[in-house]
């Protein structure tokens, strides 16, 4: 009888030469990074539950909680460089010697700088919500909605302030649940040093360091690259998709009509299906 695949039955930390990183790994086969966005209270496990659950059946699929999150170590210095060498520190402690990263949001910027940085060990990248930066990032008004509702939600990790963050992540209401508001609210309270680090981060000018680089280095990558994004995402505008796309020599750009930042949530069915055959066909 095949184990139940829950956060319990896949959790556990991972020691490596820097950090210790949380993960919920399931399944068997070749390997899958999940990595998830940069929001409070978020997990490996809460951006890619559903993902875990239908990827596994074919690949091994570790969700990885960044450095600065979740159960892992907490970081003050985290520029996009640091993420990617935690990231392939753990690959390393694994013994996973290459494999295809799936990031959301900031997890896709991560994988665009291990992409970059150690190509030999990425053998595909899938982006949702993520993309090459530019001036669009920041609209005329300043913050876009979901990115002030982040920052809001980092200074007051409040039940509230995750209702109103998690109800601009998503397009359709029903996935803005209360539970998961709660959920995360738990999550970014039980680590307060978490919160902390990243608004000093942020304060500090250095949350991009190391992504924008990353971004103008993926012209000459070789790495095949699917690039999603959703059509309502009020966090992260579908423009700089377009950018990577434009960019990437070896990518294909998908855009779901109906969606907000969390396309693999959201469309869960047809993302897992389209991540499915193009790590096959590519």
């Amino acid at each position: 009888m095949t184990e139940e695949i829950t956060y319990d039955s896949t959790y556990r930390l991972v020691d490596t030469a820097d950090y210790q990183i949380q993960v919920n790994e399931a399944g068997e086969g070749d390997p899958i990074l999940l990595i998830h966005g940069s929001g409070p209270g978020a997990t490996g496990w809460s951006n890619f539950e559903p993902n875990i659950r239908a990827l596994s059946s074919s690949y091994r699929c570790v969700a990885v909680t960044m450095p600065g999150w979740g159960d892992s170590s907490p970081q003050s210095v985290q520029t996009g460089r640091d993420q990617g060498r935690a990231v392939a520190q753990l690959m390393d402690t694994m013994g996973i010697d290459r494999a295809a990263i799936i990031g959301n949001s900031m997890g896709g910027a991560v994988g665009m700088v291990v992409a970059t940085e150690q190509p030999q060990r990425v053998s595909h990248l899938i982006t949702m919500g993520s993309g090459i930066w530019g001036v669009n990032v920041l609209s005329p008004a300043g913050l876009s909605e979901g990115m002030q509702a982040l920052v809001d939600t980092y200074e007051d990790p409040s039940t509230e302030n995750f209702q109103r963050l998690v109800n601009v992540m998503c397009f359709d209401p029903s996935f803005a649940t209360k539970e998961l508001a709660e959920e995360r609210s738990r999550n970014a309270l039980s680590k307060p040093e978490h919160l902390r680090n990243w608004l000093e981060l942020m304060r500090a000018g250095l949350g991009g360091t190391g992504f924008v680089e990353a971004g103008q280095k993926m012209a000459t990558s070789t790495v095949p690259t699917l690039i999603i994004h959703g059509r309502d995402d009020r966090t992260v505008h579908y423009e700089i998709s377009l950018r990577a796309h434009a960019v990437i020599p070896d990518s294909r750009l998908l855009m779901f009509n109906r969606c907000g930042h969390w396309a693999q949530l959201e469309h869960a069915a047809e993302f897992n299906a389209i991540v499915k055959h193009f790590l096959e066909q590519h």
